[in-house]
């Protein structure tokens, strides 16, 4: 899934093609795709781009004087830029492809979402806060106005939580989902299931640190790259989400999974749980 260091690499991909440039067509292809109907995709048409922004995960294209697109590109979904879109329309069908978007003179994009549950979703609003998952997001972890204040505030609103849940929450914190959850942890050497109630105030400290400089390296890392490649660079910097069995590169123990019904977490039993494996749920199970 693309998580806010993609999307904000996507944003200035896309605002680096799109600026200025005016919108001749919005097809969506795939049926499960678009979320509303007021105002149309046709108001989109025949405006000029303003600009590209992210709102965590979320993706939004503003015209000028006119509505925003707004792309989530949930789990499976993707962005593939073409400087010559295909002329002949895209025909609905089994494929992958679910909206396209033509620039006048010909180039645009297509989104795309693999899979078989369809997760992907695009909006047209007249702002952004009109799609319900942008208005509940809680604040950018990149802000400036996101402080060890704010953040030690959170904590204390979430006391109930476990801390890798915590850190998921899109309306708590915006834009970390399960694989920069998993490498915040591993960086502040915190077990996924520490309760945000037991964080001491290093912890939440060590945590905050963890937070902010996992995720200034990823948009680093991915700052510049072309849409086609960010899925690969985010792989190759990520150090213990995806890795299961794999050495952790900080002190070399074998890094574990936990699997739940459609997703898992990896981390590093000597980093992070004082060497002690967490319990696989979906495996205890099985083996009752």
């Amino acid at each position: 899934m693309p998580e806010l260091p993609e999307v904000e690499a996507l944003a200035a991909f896309l605002g680096e093609r799109l600026a200025g440039r005016t919108v001749e067509k919005v097809l969506p292809v795939a049926v499960s795709v678009l979320k509303t109907y007021d105002p149309p995709l046709t108001a989109l048409e025949g405006r000029p781009v303003a600009g590209v922004r992210r709102h965590g995960k979320f993706l939004d294209i503003a015209t000028d004087d006119g509505p925003h697109l707004v792309l989530h590109l949930a789990r499976a979904g993707w962005l593939r830029w073409q400087d010559a879109l295909p002329a002949a329309p895209p025909r609905p069908g089994k494929g992958p492809l679910a909206l396209r978007v033509r620039l006048a003179g010909g180039a645009g994009f297509d989104v795309t979402e693999a899979g078989t549950q369809k997760r992907l979703a695009a909006y047209c609003v007249h702002d952004p806060a009109d799609v319900p998952g942008v208005a509940r997001l809680g604040p950018d972890p990149l802000a400036d106005a996101f402080t060890p204040e704010v953040f030690t505030r959170l904590l204390r609103d979430e006391k109930r939580r476990q801390v890798k849940g915590f850190l998921r929450d899109q309306s708590v914190i915006a834009g970390i989902g399960n694989a920069y959850s998993d490498e915040i942890l591993h960086a502040a050497r915190m077990s996924p299931f520490k309760p945000t109630s037991g964080l001491t105030d290093e912890e939440a400290a060590t945590l905050y640190e963890a937070l902010r400089t996992t995720l200034r390296d990823a948009v680093e890392r991915s700052r510049g790259q072309a849409a086609a490649g960010l899925k690969a660079g985010k792989k190759s910097g990520l150090r213990v989400h995806g890795r299961t069995g794999e050495p952790c590169p900080v002190c070399g123990d074998t890094i574990r999974e936990v699997s739940f019904s459609d997703s898992s977490l990896q981390y590093c039993p000597t980093c992070q749980t004082g060497g002690k494996p967490l319990a696989d749920r979906r495996l205890s199970r099985l083996l009752k």
